[in-house]
């Protein structure tokens, strides 16, 4: 948990608190604590810009707004290492499944780095913590009567001398016909699925069709017997996002309503199934579904921060007769995994009988596409994280990706918007005034903030129209509503720019320079109060802005004028280096060729 310093740069502390200049609370601003946790991505293989988009790049966003605004924050995250995807990622790579899973954490922890995730802790769903919470809460649900071993018919590979279960099997979806459907779930459709649903199965490991069904036992979590206790709660969110709730209400209640699922498979690699401290008697060699263990993870993450000495007593963040009753936790996802997070993850939580925290407020995103298609791990097609960092800074990737932010519908990344909103945006509004200011100034003036007069009616209009876009930027960012925040941050950008050329200084000056210097100081304290607003969005340029101005505590803006005159006259600063260069056509188009991919 931090309120300070983000991946070595100071991080500008609340003045404000957080009331609204009337004094009252704004939504999300009257919890002092803050919870938040993104979906875990698998551990195979490096993950595209949509997957970023969908859950981590937005989570970290309100994290740091949060800490900006004074609030106690624990953001974390960590990789999914269980199951199916891990097998088959190792054996394809040649490496047994531990060694492979140890080695893609450290490259999905370094690419979160780069990208400025500030995690407080980036753990594994293969942690011995996860391991015995898991264990206990499969005890817990027993105990409760909510699990119960069933005898299902499973798929049997002949050619592979093993069971199939949900993601070593691949077929047409009964649903929409996808023909590369999951044996748990048709990412096509995100419709749930058993392995036997499929029609033309085969196995994911040989491509065998030489398949037979046969009789096996596993644990089955009774989840329609949680289905009032869900639905009353799924109903008292009135202030989830309508992809939300749509989501978890058609899962509810379409078709035979809420059904029960299996939480074991028939795999090495997972949590051994084990009734708390005790052996399960019929259960040998099996594992925890992948989908039962890993929203655990959320849970042991807390306990892995604080083995590793990042913090202290976990347990006030996760359990509400230790604290955890004044937390407000959110949860960032892509809308696939809304189901298991509004229905499975809740039956374990509550059926435990355990005063563990239920999530307060789901931010769900639709997908992102590329170029005219979809990101595709097996074409090549589209810009996966690494990739993304090995031609352009993390801020460039941060912001068209938050300001175009799937919320309400599915969006679409083409190089050609990228290149437009990279260009205009950060070069051309933001990077700009930075430039003009703070070269006019060292020219004119020297290095240091200048006197200079009292502010005029021009520079009191400005003040104004600020303080109601940086309170709109306030609500729509407590809101977590990301584009409209964003398109609110540009305007305050572009506000400065209108001012600038507006007052003329570089012109007053011949005249006026007493006024010129009065401009050019409400140019830098503006270049302040951007950094300060700007670090959720593009954190790496607004420690840039703070560092050449020479405000690294700088803190969230309270009084906008008050805000505005924080630098006094003799204020020393540098000019900085380009915050943003723009990017060519020739530079576009070579991107645009090299991340095509294979078309189908």
């Amino acid at each position: 948990m931090r309120k300070g310093p983000c991946h070595g740069k100071l991080w500008p502390f609340c003045e404000a608190g957080g009331k609204d200049a009337a004094g009252t609370q704004r939504k999300g601003q009257d919890v002092a604590r803050h919870l938040i946790t993104s979906a875990i991505p698998y551990i195979n293989g490096i993950k595209h810009l949509g997957n970023l988009v969908g859950s981590q790049l937005p989570a970290d966003l309100y994290a740091r707004y949060l800490r900006g605004r004074g609030h106690e924050v624990l953001f974390l995250c960590a990789t999914d290492e269980h199951g199916t995807p891990a097998e088959l990622a190792a054996a394809k790579a040649g490496q047994p499944v531990a060694e492979y899973c140890a080695e893609m954490h450290q490259v999905q922890a370094r690419l979160a780095e780069g990208f400025r995730l500030s995690f407080d802790h980036f753990g594994r769903s293969s942690s011995p913590q996860n391991h015995r919470l898991t264990q206990h809460f499969a005890g817990r649900l027993a105990d409760a009567g909510l699990i119960e071993d069933v005898s299902e018919r499973q798929v049997y590979s002949v050619a592979d001398r093993r069971f199939l279960p949900d993601r070593y099997i691949e077929g047409t979806c009964p649903n929409c016909g996808y023909d590369r459907a999951r044996g748990d779930q048709c990412e096509n459709c995100t419709k749930q699925l058993d392995p036997t649903d499929l029609i033309n199965p085969r196995s994911a490991i040989s491509g065998s069709t030489d398949l037979e069904v046969r009789e096996t036992k596993h644990l089955y979590l009774r989840q329609s017997a949680m289905r009032k206790q869900l639905s009353d709660w799924i109903d008292s969110k009135a202030d989830w996002p309508i992809l939300t709730t749509s989501i978890a209400k058609k899962w509810l209640n379409d078709g035979d309503g809420l059904q029960d699922r299996g939480i074991t498979r028939d795999l090495d690699w997972g949590v051994p199934v084990r009734r708390g401290d005790r052996d399960w008697p019929g259960m040998e060699g099996k594992v925890f579904y992948v989908w039962f263990d890993a929203p655990i993870e959320y849970i042991a993450c807390a306990q892995e921060w604080q083995d590793a000495g990042k913090g202290a007593d976990w347990e006030r963040w996760w359990r509400t007769d230790k604290g955890a009753d004044d937390v407000r936790y959110t949860q960032f996802m892509g809308k696939d995994n809304v189901p298991f997070h509004t229905l499975s993850f809740p039956v374990t939580i509550m059926g435990s009988g355990e005063p563990w925290k239920l999530v307060d407020y789901i931010k769900s995103f639709n997908y992102l596409n590329y170029d005219g298609g979809q990101f595709s791990t097996s074409q090549g097609r589209g810009v996966f994280m690494d990739q993304a960092l090995s031609i352009l800074p993390a801020d460039y990737w941060r912001w068209w990706l938050l300001s175009h932010a799937p919320e309400t519908a599915d969006s679409e990344f083409t190089w050609e918007n990228f290149q437009a909103s990279v260009n205009k945006d950060l070069a051309d509004v933001l990077g700009n005034f930075v430039s003009r200011v703070t070269k006019f100034c060292r020219s004119k003036f020297g290095e240091a903030v200048p006197e200079g007069g009292e502010w005029g009616a021009r520079e009191t209009a400005l003040v104004a129209d600020l303080e109601a876009r940086v309170r709109a930027y306030e609500r729509h960012m407590d809101a977590i509503e990301v584009r409209k925040a964003a398109a609110e941050l540009r305007a305050i950008w572009a506000a400065g720019n209108e001012y600038l050329q507006a007052a003329g200084p570089w012109t007053v000056i011949k005249t006026d320079p007493e006024t010129a210097a009065m401009q050019t100081r409400l140019g830098l304290n503006l270049i302040r109060l951007y950094a300060v607003l700007s670090a959720p969005f593009i954190p790496d340029a607004a420690a840039t802005m703070l560092g050449a101005i020479g405000a690294e505590g700088a803190g969230w803006p309270g009084d906008l004028a008050t805000a505005l005159t924080a630098l006094p006259a003799g204020h020393g600063f540098e000019v900085p280096e380009v915050l943003f260069a723009k990017i060519s056509d020739e530079d576009r188009a070579e991107w645009q060729a090299r991340f095509a991919g294979v078309r189908t």
